[in-house]
C-alpha cells in the first residue's frame, strides 16, 4: 500500500472513476492520504461524485508518472470520523480554505479490497493488492 501512496503523490494529480447510472464518470483528483494503515482521499459530500460513490462504492483511480501508469479498482468506504477528516485536512492545507474536519460536507474514504496495477512499455506490470 505504501508503494500505491508513493506513486499516487508522485502523479499529483490522478483520475477517479465513478458510475452515475449506466454512465462512466471520471475527474481529476490529487488527496492522497495514508491514515491507520488505510490509503484515503477527500471530496465534499455535495459533490456528485460523492453521490455517485454513495450509490456505487465501485471506483477505479488511474494515474501516471515518469512512464509508468498506475490503476487502482476499489471499494470507497467512507470514514466520518473526525479526526480522519482532520488527518486528511492537516496533509493538503489548502484544503483549509474551503473545507473544515466539522463542516458536515468534509468527505474521506478509504480503499477497500484494493488490486493496484502499476504498469509500462518496458516491464511487466506489477500487482499489489492491500
Amino acid at each position: 500500500m505504501e508503494e500505491v501512496y508513493e506513486f499516487l503523490k508522485k502523479c499529483d494529480t490522478y483520475y477517479l472513476a465513478t458510475m452515475d447510472g449506466d454512465q462512466p464518470r471520471v475527474r481529476p483528483f490529487g488527496t492522497i492520504n495514508l491514515f491507520e494503515n488505510k490509503l484515503y482521499f477527500q471530496t465534499g459530500k455535495i459533490k456528485n461524485v460523492a453521490k455517485q460513490i454513495k450509490a456505487n462504492f465501485k471506483i477505479e483511480i488511474c494515474g501516471m508518472t515518469e512512464g509508468k501508469w498506475i490503476r487502482v479498482e476499489a471499494i470507497a468506504v467512507e470514514d466520518d470520523r473526525v479526526e480522519a477528516r482532520q488527518h486528511m485536512l492537516d496533509a493538503y492545507p489548502s484544503l483549509k480554505a474551503r473545507y473544515t474536519a466539522e463542516d458536515g460536507n468534509t468527505e474521506v474514504l478509504y480503499l477497500k479490497n484494493a488490486t493496484a496495477t502499476i504498469s509500462s512499455f518496458t516491464d511487466e506490470p506489477k500487482v499489489i493488492k492491500f
